[in-house]
């Protein structure tokens, strides 16, 4: 089994030592790392990205880090760690962003949003739009599928799980996190909405 990059094996182990630290001391670690809606007592800026690193059970970390491993370890092998670390800030930004602004609206319940599913989310669409005929298979549904189908597929669930208002996930956030790993794939290759980049002479 190929080792795991640098950066993907320490995000991994970061946010299972947050995990473990949230069954230790678990009110206090949320009240200071999650991210809680604006206007509520417990928001500070820095839960935008520090949200990402904590879980709500041992079956959402597993998931998150088994995509994690499945999608990011071999995005870390193509970009290197500086864009990696970059992206995933981006797409756990753009999540959190998001989440805020549909709570924010009342599309959506309030309360605390945490785990790496909007980073995750848009490793995902990274995937897919650089390997977009790469055959994956998902755990559910365990169907074959393109990654460029795959991340359709996903993406229209969560948009419509997130409209129909299905609670206990933050929909918003994973969609959120697609749209900014989006976004930052378009300003690397200087595509709009991002001015084109100059060429070197």
């Amino acid at each position: 089994m190929p080792q795991l990059p640098p950066v993907t094996k320490a995000l991994m182990l970061i946010c299972t030592a947050m995990y473990c630290l949230q069954m230790l001391a678990g009110y206090w670690v949320e009240t200071l790392f999650a991210l809680w809606p604006l206007g509520s007592g417990p928001f500070m800026p820095w839960q935008l990205i520090t949200y990402a690193f904590l879980h709500g059970s041992i079956g959402h970390l597993f998931f998150n880090m088994l995509g994690l491993w499945m999608f990011g370890a071999e995005l870390e092998t193509v970009w290197g760690r500086q864009r990696y670390l970059q992206f995933l800030g981006a797409s756990a930004l753009a999540g959190g962003v998001v989440q805020l602004l549909v709570v924010s609206l009342g599309v959506t319940g309030g309360g605390p949003t945490l785990g790496a599913s909007g980073a995750l989310y848009g490793l995902l669409m990274a995937f897919g739009m650089m390997f977009p005929d790469r055959t994956i298979m998902p755990l559910f549904p365990p169907i074959p599928m393109k990654a460029k189908v795959f991340v359709l597929v996903f993406g229209g669930m969560e948009l419509l799980f997130g409209l129909a208002g299905a609670g206990g996930v933050a929909h918003f956030a994973h969609l959120g996190g697609m749209l900014g790993g989006w976004l930052m794939l378009r300003f690397w290759r200087g595509l709009p909405p991002f001015p084109p980049k100059r060429r070197r002479r």
